[in-house]
C-alpha cells in the first residue's frame, strides 16, 4: 500500500517557535516545498533514496560552477536553483517517506558544504579572467572570493556548534545559502559590481554567524533554566512527599 504523502507537511514534528522563525530569502522555503510536492509524492511512490536527490544538488552545483567561470548567468540561475531544489528535497523525500535518520542529517550537511564550494570555485575562476588575459589567480577578486568562501562556512559552523550544545538547528538568513547563490549570480552578470557583492558576502556572513550564535546562546540559557526549575519541581515535590508517607505510615 502506498503511504499517503499529500499530507505529509502537517504530520511533521513540532518545532519550538524560535527555531521555525525564517529570515531572509529562506522564507521562501515553505512556498518552494509546495511547489515541490509532486516530486516528492513521485519519489516516495517509487521509494527514491532521499541521498539522491544530495547528489543531484551537488552534480547541480558542480554544473553552476562551470557556468559562473564561463560567465554565463542564466545558466549558473538555472543549475544554482536545481542545487537549492535538491537541497530541500532530500529532507523532505526522506520525512515523507518515514527514513529519516542521524546519517541522513550528516549526508545532507556535506551535500550543501561541498555545493559552496563547487560554486565558489567557479566564482574564483571567473574572477580571475576579470584582470585580462589570461588567469590572474593573485588579483584581488579571487583573494576577495577567497575570503567570502572563508566567512561563507562560519554561519554553518555557528548552527552546528549550538546544535550540538542542544540547541535547535537554524538556517536563513540574513545571508544564507539562498541568498549566497542569488549573489553570486548577481557577481556574474554584473562583473562592475564583483568586488561590492563578495564584500557584501563576507558582511552579510559575519553577521549571520553572530546573530546565530546569539539567539543560540538565548535558548541554551532557556533550556538550562527551564532544566533547573524541572529539578526544583521535582525536589520540592519529594519535600512534600515525604511528611505525607510518614503520616500515613
Amino acid at each position: 500500500m502506498k503511504p499517503n504523502v499529500a499530507t505529509w507537511e502537517s504530520s511533521l514534528p513540532a518545532t519550538p517557535p524560535r527555531a521555525r522563525q525564517m529570515t531572509g530569502l529562506y522564507a521562501l522555503k515553505p512556498w518552494l516545498t509546495r511547489r515541490l510536492t509532486p516530486i516528492v509524492n513521485a519519489a516516495v511512490a517509487r521509494r527514491v533514496s532521499p541521498d539522491v536527490f544530495t547528489a543531484a544538488g551537488v552534480v547541480a552545483a558542480g554544473a553552476a560552477a562551470v557556468a559562473i567561470a564561463l560567465g554565463c548567468w542564466p545558466l549558473a540561475a538555472l543549475f544554482l536553483v536545481l542545487r537549492l531544489a535538491g537541497a530541500n528535497l532530500d529532507g523532505a523525500v526522506a520525512r515523507a517517506a518515514g527514513v529519516s535518520r542521524p546519517w541522513g542529517f550528516v549526508v545532507n550537511e556535506i551535500g550543501d558544504r561541498s555545493s559552496d564550494l563547487l560554486a565558489f570555485a567557479g566564482l574564483a575562476v571567473f574572477a580571475a579572467r576579470q584582470s585580462g588575459p589570461g588567469m590572474h589567480w593573485l588579483s584581488w577578486p579571487v583573494i576577495q572570493v577567497l575570503l567570502a568562501a572563508l566567512a561563507a562556512t562560519l554561519p554553518t559552523f555557528a548552527s552546528l556548534a549550538a546544535a550540538a550544545a542542544g540547541a535547535p538547528r537554524r538556517n536563513g538568513g540574513p545571508l544564507g545559502k539562498t541568498e549566497r547563490c542569488l549573489f553570486m549570480v548577481l557577481g556574474t552578470a554584473f562583473p562592475v559590481i564583483l568586488p561590492v557583492i563578495l564584500g557584501q558576502l563576507v558582511n552579510g556572513s559575519l553577521l549571520t554567524t553572530a546573530l546565530r550564535l546569539r539567539a543560540a546562546r538565548r535558548e541554551l540559557v532557556a533550556k538550562r533554566q527551564d532544566a533547573r526549575q524541572h529539578v526544583d519541581d521535582v525536589v520540592e515535590l519529594a519535600a512534600v512527599r515525604q511528611p505525607l508517607t510518614g503520616v500515613a505510615a
